[in-house]
């Protein structure tokens, strides 16, 4: 374990912050439909970003990738591509369920199969210690915070809503099954880091720095994520005939810098979660997982609030909105006391 678990849990935090914040510019840039601004993003943040940091930090990539074993490179690459099967599901399924329910049953599933599964693969007998005692009481608190959340999202929806949702339905329940498969698939983001050890041991090998040593892993689990997730948004233009609004006449500049500042934004908070994750030793993505999770779920419902989202709501609302924020902090807590021992 690190000498120093509070700093790399420090930047495990803080690669929370970019994560739960890098959607803003959305709210500006009504001209553009959903598919153009992702495709713009995903390009972004999961292809040129990537590659770009990991050969400016390991310019000797190729070498490390003959050298690695083929299974290893396969599996970063497949999970990888199940998290860009996962933000494909997100696309189907939006227009079937509620927000606050998407939340709940995506970050709900994700946050301790990303954080859990990875702790039974490799290191079973942790599961019994003091810390792997401290890593579940934190994923069950990550988990009530998320539900508080939720409610909240939900009691929302029921006051600022013209036409309140229908939950039921064979719409309803696809999305619902659609969400659970979404929250299973966009666990395995953490699984490429986690399975990507070789590839981080033969980074390090060629002189590279301890905290950047899973940029090269990144960027090949993303670069297959994008197979999936940017051939959905390549193929939604072609079906919504939205492909001219990229080039319409009169766009702002900022259009264009708005989604692939959002990719550096995005991008730069999974490479600081992890070095943060690096620094916490040998259970630091199981460790850092639900902590990075719950910074990701404050971030976005403080700048809710703050951009006005929850303008209207009730006094009852906004209770169980902070008391999940707060409940969250004291997850954080406990996952640190666990990181000490």
């Amino acid at each position: 374990m690190n000498e120093n678990p509070g700093f790399g849990l420090g930047l495990v935090l803080l690669g929370g912050f970019p994560r739960g914040s890098f959607a803003l510019p959305t709210k500006r840039m009504l001209r553009w439909r959903w598919e153009n601004t992702w495709l713009v993003y995903s390009v972004a943040g999961m292809i040129l970003l990537p590659w770009a940091v990991a050969l400016a930090r390991d310019p000797y990539f190729g070498e490390v990738i003959h050298q690695a074993h083929g299974a290893a490179i396969a599996e970063v690459a497949l999970f990888g591509f199940g998290w860009g099967v996962g933000s494909t599901l997100f696309g189907l399924g939006i227009s079937r369920m509620g927000m606050a329910l998407r939340f709940a049953t995506v970050l709900g599933i994700k946050a301790p199969l990303g954080s859990l599964l990875p702790l039974l693969v490799h290191q079973p007998q942790q599961l019994f210690t003091r810390q792997g005692y401290a890593l579940v009481a934190g994923l069950v608190l990550v988990i009530l915070g998320i539900v508080l959340c939720s409610v909240a999202g939900r009691c929302r929806e029921r006051e600022l809503s013209v036409q309140p949702m229908q939950l039921g339905g064979a719409g309803f329940w696809l999305g619902l099954v659609i969400f659970v498969l979404l929250g299973i698939f966009s666990a395995m983001l953490n699984f490429s880091f986690v399975f990507g050890k070789q590839l981080q041991q033969l980074t390090l090998e060629a002189d590279a720095k301890p905290t950047m040593a899973s940029t090269l892993v990144w960027a090949l689990a993303l670069s297959a994520g994008f197979l999936a997730n940017g051939g959905y948004c390549a193929c939604l233009p072609q079906k919504n005939r939205t492909w001219g609004l990229l080039t319409q006449r009169g766009i702002p500049t900022s259009y264009w810098l708005g989604p692939m500042l959002m990719g550096i934004v995005w991008f730069f908070g999974i490479v600081a979660y992890g070095m943060g994750a690096t620094d916490l030793g040998a259970l630091g993505a199981v460790l850092g997982w639900p902590a990075f999770m719950a910074m990701n779920i404050i971030t976005a419902n403080v700048w809710g609030a703050a951009t006005g989202e929850w303008k209207g709501a009730g006094s009852r609302t906004y209770g169980y909105s902070w008391a999940g924020i707060v409940v969250l902090l004291i997850a954080i807590y406990v996952i640190l006391g666990g990181s000490r021992t």
